[in-house]
C-alpha cells in the first residue's frame, strides 16, 4: 500500500519507501506560494497565516528526519502527512470559493505537474542507464505506465532493484528509494479533482462527509474489502488521508469557531486513544509505525490535526523566539514541492559523501569520533544538499506558478539600490 509504506529508513542507504508519507509531507505542493489565510468567514486581510506556514515547514523537517532515521514514534509525535493534507485541504477549499472549480483545478495542477516532469526528466533516464528494461518483462504496453510521470493518476513506474551493486553512489534499490515520495503526488492530485464534489457534500452533509473515509479505511484496511491494482492504492490514500483533507475544509469555513473548544478536544482525544488502542493489537514488522497500520494512521491524524486547526491563532508574524526561523519557514513554504521531491535522493548522497571523510589523511586519530557520529552525520550534511537542490530546481516552481524565478526565496528583503535610494529621497 504505497500511501502508508513511508516506515523505512535512508540510512541504511537501501530502503526508503514511499512516504507521508508529505507522507510522512500536505505540504500543499501546488498552493504553498499561496497566501495561508484564516477561513474566509472570518478572515479580516490578506496576508500569510504563518502558524500554517510553521506547521508545514515542521512537517517537511520530520519527513526528511524520519527518511534519516526511520524512528517509528516520529509517527506519533507529528502525523506529517496528516497535517499536510489538511492544510491542504483548507487552501483548496479557499481557492474553490473565490474562483471556479475548473480554473482552480488548473491552476492547481500547473503549479504541481512541472516539478514533477523536472524530477523525472533526471530520474526516469538514470533508471534506463542503471539497466531498466521494463519492455521486456511487460511488452510495449508498459509505455501507458510511463505516462503516470505526466499525469500521476496512477504510480510511475520504477524498478525495485536498479544496477548490479557495483556503484559506490547508487544502492540497487535507490530507484524505489527516489520515487517511492510520488505516491504523495498521485494522491494530492485526486484530491484536487474530487475537491469540487467533496467540498459540495461537505457543506450539505458535513459530519458524514468527515467521517466517510475513516469507516472506508475501516474496511478497506481490514481487508474486509479487496480493491486490486492502482485503483486500490488510489482509494487507501484518500481513506486514510481523505478525513484531513475534509478537515481542511471546516476550518476554512470556520466551523471550528462554532464547535465548544471542549468538545473538539474530547473527541480527538477519543480518536487518538482508539487509534492507539487499534494499533496496539495490529503491529507490523515496524512496530509503532502509523504509517502502517492504515486504521490507526487515519484516526491519529484526524484527532491530531483538529487540535491543531481548533487552536489556530492566526499569526500574521512569527512570536517570540520563533521569529527567528521566520526566514526558514518561509524558503521552506516557497520551495515545499522541491524538498518533497528530491530530500530522498540527497539523503541517499549524504553516505557516499560521508564515507569520503575516512579517505582525508591524518583522520584515523578521530576515526572513533567518526564512528561514533556516523548516523548522525546524515542529518547534519542533507540539509547543504537539499539547499543545492533549492537552487538547481527550486525556479521550476516559480515558473510553474507564472513568477520571476528566485533562487533562494526566504523572504530576506534585498538592499535598496543606490538610485533607488536618491529617487526616495527626491519625491
Amino acid at each position: 500500500m504505497s500511501g502508508i509504506d513511508s516506515s523505512s529508513s535512508v540510512s541504511s542507504v537501501s530502503s526508503v519507501s514511499s512516504v507521508p508519507s508529505l507522507s510522512d509531507g500536505a505540504v500543499d505542493p501546488s498552493a504553498a506560494p499561496e497566501a495561508a489565510q484564516k477561513p474566509s468567514s472570518s478572515s479580516s486581510g490578506g496576508g500569510r497565516d504563518r502558524y500554517l506556514d510553521l506547521l508545514r515547514a515542521v512537517a517537511l523537517v520530520r519527513v526528511v528526519v524520519f527518511h534519516i532515521f526511520g524512528w517509528a514514534w516520529l509517527t506519533i509525535l507529528f502525523p506529517s502527512m496528516g497535517v499536510m493534507f489538511a492544510l491542504a485541504g483548507s487552501l483548496m477549499a479557499r481557492s474553490l470559493a473565490r474562483r471556479t472549480p475548473w480554473s482552480v483545478v488548473r491552476g492547481r495542477l500547473r503549479r504541481l505537474l512541472p516539478p514533477m516532469w523536472a524530477f523525472a526528466v533526471l530520474a526516469v533516464p538514470l533508471m534506463f542507464v542503471m539497466g531498466w528494461k521494463p519492455v521486456r518483462e511487460e511488452g510495449v504496453w508498459w509505455f501507458l505506465k510511463l505516462a503516470n510521470y505526466l499525469l500521476p493518476l496512477g504510480t510511475p513506474p520504477y524498478p525495485e532493484e536498479s544496477g548490479d551493486g557495483s556503484s559506490a553512489w547508487l544502492d540497487t534499490t535507490w530507484a524505489m528509494d527516489v520515487a517511492g515520495p510520488l505516491w504523495y503526488i498521485r494522491a494530492y492530485l485526486w484530491f484536487v479533482l474530487l475537491s469540487p464534489l467533496l467540498l459540495r457534500a461537505f457543506r450539505r452533509l458535513p459530519w458524514v462527509t468527515l467521517l466517510f473515509p475513516i469507516v472506508l479505511t475501516a474496511v478497506v484496511g481490514s481487508e474486509l474489502v479487496t480493491i486490486p491494482g492502482e485503483a486500490g492504492q488510489v482509494v487507501i490514500d484518500f481513506a486514510i488521508y481523505g478525513a484531513c483533507w475534509i478537515l481542511g475544509f471546516a476550518h476554512n469555513d470556520g466551523m471550528f469557531q462554532k464547535v465548544p473548544r471542549y468538545l473538539t478536544v474530547s473527541l480527538s482525544f477519543f480518536l487518538m486513544a482508539f487509534a492507539l488502542w487499534w494499533a496496539s493489537g495490529h503491529l507490523t514488522d515496524e512496530g509503532w509505525n502509523f504509517d502502517e497500520i492504515p486504521l490507526a494512521q487515519a484516526t491519529w491524524s484526524l484527532g491530531f490535526c483538529a487540535i491543531l486547526l481548533q487552536y489556530s491563532p492566526s499569526w500574521k508574524e512569527l512570536p517570540g523566539k520563533l521569529a527567528q526561523f521566520d526566514s526558514v519557514v518561509t524558503l521552506a513554504n516557497n520551495r515545499a514541492v522541491t524538498i518533497y521531491l528530491w530530500h530522498n535522493l540527497m539523503i541517499m548522497a549524504t553516505y557516499p559523501l560521508i564515507d569520503q571523510l575516512w579517505n582525508i589523511p591524518g583522520i584515523d586519530a578521530y576515526s572513533s569520533e567518526l564512528n561514533a557520529s556516523y548516523n548522525v552525520l546524515p542529518l547534519v550534511l542533507v540539509w547543504p544538499l537539499i539547499g543545492l537542490m533549492i537552487l538547481a530546481m527550486g525556479w521550476v516552481e516559480d515558473v510553474a506558478a507564472k513568477r520571476r524565478p528566485r533562487w533562494w526565496p526566504n523572504g530576506a528583503a534585498k538592499p535598496a539600490k543606490a538610485g533607488g535610494r536618491r529617487a526616495a529621497g527626491r519625491r
